[in-house]
């Protein structure tokens, strides 16, 4: 495996550096505290292809490889510091762009993917439940068949991106006596008769996010409304997941690497006991942990890109990648608060956002346990 990025990529991640940096760090402390989404930073990371990535070109997408992705990800996630933004965009590539591409018809393919690409169409993906969330395939929103369509009843919660949302897409089962073989998703228009979104939930970080419940209360959907095949929604769920686990903490990584360099400069420059801080072997102790975690990290990320990007098996290190990652943020993380002290904190010095942003890393698209439990069965065991 060849470990050097390509002229071009270096070239991607320099430029959304430079953008994300310029244009996606206004105002973020305040919007965190008010939960306040900035669709015109969604609109501006469109405009800069961002969620175009992973969409052939035919499509108006980028159609470009994993790794690539993967490195792009990471740029956005270093030069970012509006995670809930950064989360937002990952919600929709991966559960809802990734889903459409490998499983839409073409029809549905030219009706909504250049609307996602160029942000104009902001897409939601519902899954869990108030019954069912680990457990994702014991939902019990039901479709059932009518002429030409189906009709949709149930709920879903902790819905990412539902309070903005242009287009749902939502599973639901056809036959709950089928289990996993009954599962069926759908691609609902927001505006479709049925369908509503609740209140925004306030959650303890990726304030910036929005999410919400969503009800389906005899929602009418014509049969071009399925995406994939009639209980082939475990397929569309699965595939997508595998991207999902694997691709959406990319990010985080660039996160470590921002982490690492301020915490760095920190130790250096503050002083205690006459000497700097980063001269104490604790210190010093912690910053090389740091700086091993976030190695690793990108060894384990740009490797999953690699075998994505080749098409190789990749279900094993999606898992690991999640599981690994969403460790290292989170430690990384209360590191860098740690070095900080006091002043880390403070709101205004924006570390103990992170903190609580990378909390949750460890919980959406499968919690560790679930990674645990995915690796092990990849294993043999």
């Amino acid at each position: 495996m060849d470990f050097e990025l390509t002229d071009e990529q270096r070239a991607l991640r320099q430029s959304i550096v430079d953008f994300a940096e310029r244009e996606l760090n206004a105002d973020v402390v305040e919007r965190d505290k008010d939960g306040a989404f900035s669709r015109e930073a969604w609109t501006k990371c469109a405009e800069l292809g961002l969620l175009a990535l992973p969409v052939p070109e035919e499509y108006g997408g980028a159609g470009a490889d994993a790794l690539t992705i993967l490195v792009a990800l990471e740029a956005l996630g270093y030069a970012c510091t509006d995670n809930g933004l950064v989360f937002s965009l990952n919600a929709q590539l991966w559960a809802c762009e990734t889903p459409i591409v490998h499983f839409g018809t073409d029809e549905q393919k030219r009706r909504y993917l250049p609307g996602l690409c160029d942000g104009s169409v902001l897409a939601a993906h519902g899954m869990s439940e108030p019954g069912s969330g680990s457990d994702a395939f014991a939902l019990a929103t039901t479709a059932t068949k009518t002429d030409g369509g189906y009709v949709l009843n149930g709920s879903k919660t902790f819905v990412t991106n539902a309070p903005e949302a242009d287009l749902h897409l939502v599973f639901a089962t056809v036959d709950r006596s089928l289990g996993f073989a009954g599962i069926t998703a759908f691609l609902v228009e927001t505006g479709a008769p049925g369908l509503s979104v609740g209140k925004p939930l306030s959650k303890m970080g990726l304030r910036t996010s929005p999410m919400s419940e969503v009800f389906l209360e005899e929602c009418e959907v014509p049969e071009e409304a399925l995406l994939g095949e009639p209980g082939g929604g475990m397929a569309v769920f699965n595939t997508s997941m595998t991207w999902e686990r694997g691709c959406i903490l990319a990010s985080t990584v660039g996160s470590m690497e921002r982490q690492l360099e301020r915490s760095l400069a920190y130790a250096q420059e503050r002083k205690q006991f006459g000497q700097p801080i980063g001269s104490f072997q604790a210190v010093a102790r912690t910053l090389v942990d740091m700086k091993i975690r976030l190695e690793t990290a990108r060894l384990l990320l740009h490797r999953l890109g690699w075998l994505l990007s080749t098409g190789r098996p990749a279900a094993l290190d999606s898992a690991l990648v999640k599981l690994y990652l969403s460790d290292c943020y989170v430690q990384s993380s209360l590191d860098a608060l740690q070095i900080h002290g006091g002043y880390g904190y403070m709101t205004e010095y924006e570390l103990e956002r992170e903190v609580r942003d990378a909390l949750a890393s460890k919980i959406y698209s499968g919690t560790s346990e679930i990674q645990y439990n995915l690796a092990a069965r990849s294993m043999g065991l």
